[in-house]
């Protein structure tokens, strides 16, 4: 038992210690490469560094510790059990007696322990840091240029029965050809039409240029128009400003909020379904991984640990590639999110398998 209990802290001290050294080798180049980039910025700005590191930087590293989670839990696999096949320490401890599938338990508690690390962070720490982060680049990297781009053909219901319907909505909160439909059942009982309408931000309103209404009764219709109208209506312009990578702000409950109100009002959430999904996915696939590397460098094989390496990325960027390709789907419509988010992970979980099964022999 006592000999079990030192494996198992051996393997998983070698684990989590060279993927945590990896890790942040690998941020540290990502900082000085950022800060090389952005330092004229810096320095023509009227800030201080502590302000950088406080409002950037430590933002900065949470984001990418996480993003590059899986590639270097897969490196750190194969790096550190290639050097372990090579010193013939996985012969010694199989020839003990200890068996391939009690071998890898060390290797599943590291790979949990780095799941949750995941986990947390992708779903509760880096949101609220990502918007932190964007605010900075905003003010003093991107010169409060707007990150948002105008939309087309929108068609929204912003309240049970209520549809409206807008050509264009452009970055000054105008929105041109607007229609505003409310049904009862399947009967239209109210229909407004403008040529555009306008967000009044002082009186926190919208302002209807050039209108006509029509309204629907049993037993008969009144029609009105006019030059100008305010009205309230259950809308913002912030609504209708497509913020590239938005999603990525919100914390999963925020998100999961945010999804329901645009299935409501009836905007296209794919890209939000699947930043949901990847946030599982995503730590979830550090066993997948720590199973197939764990698998193909507990063995000697011609080449040595460099072999190792290099199938090890080729996997890992394969299944990087994998991940974009198969989000594609889902974005142009042909798979639902939930899917094509754990397309990989299935695909993957199926070479782990073999590879397990190949290993144990």
């Amino acid at each position: 038992m006592r000999f079990y209990k030192t494996i198992d802290i051996y393997i998983t001290k070698k684990f989590l210690g060279t993927f945590f050294y990896a890790i942040a080798l690998i941020l540290s180049i990502a900082v000085v490469f950022d800060m090389s980039e952005n330092l004229d910025e810096f320095l023509s700005k009227e800030i201080t560094w502590g302000t950088i590191i406080s409002e950037y930087y430590l933002n900065f590293i949470p984001y990418f510790a996480n993003l590059f989670s899986p590639l270097f839990t897969f490196i750190a696999v194969i790096y550190f059990t290639s050097k372990m096949a090579y010193n013939t320490e996985i012969i010694a401890i199989l020839s003990s007696g200890v068996s391939y599938k009690r071998l890898m338990r060390p290797y599943l508690v590291s790979a949990f322990v780095i799941a949750v690390f995941s986990y947390m962070l992708g779903n509760y720490v880096i949101p609220p840091a990502n918007e932190t982060m964007n605010q900075f680049r905003q003010v003093y990297i991107d010169n409060n240029r707007q990150n948002f781009s105008n939309e087309f053909n929108i068609h929204r219901q912003i309240e049970p029965g209520v549809f409206i319907y807008m050509q264009r909505f452009s970055s000054g909160n105008v929105g041109q050809r607007f229609t505003l439909e409310r049904i009862e059942g399947h009967e239209l009982k109210e229909k407004l039409t403008a040529e555009n309408i306008r967000w009044d931000e002082e009186n926190g309103k919208w302002i209807l240029n050039n209108w006509w209404s029509r309204r629907i009764y049993e037993t008969h219709e009144e029609f009105d128009k006019g030059y100008r109208k305010d009205t309230t209506l259950n809308m913002t312009p912030q609504e209708f400003k497509v913020v590239k990578n938005q999603m990525e702000s919100f914390t999963t409950p925020e998100l999961k909020k945010e999804i329901k109100q645009m299935k409501m009002r009836g905007v296209n959430s794919v890209e939000w379904e699947i930043e949901r999904h990847k946030r599982i996915a995503g730590p979830f696939s550090a066993f997948i991984l720590t199973i197939i590397g764990a698998g193909l460098a507990s063995r000697k094989i011609k080449g040595g640990l460099g072999l190792h390496l290099g199938l090890g990325l080729l996997l890992s960027f394969s299944y990087i590639l994998f991940q974009q390709v198969s989000t594609v789907f889902a974005i142009s419509g042909n798979a639902p999110p939930l899917l094509a988010v754990w397309i990989p992970n299935l695909g993957y979980s199926v070479i782990a398998f073999f590879v397990f099964t190949w290993a144990a022999k």
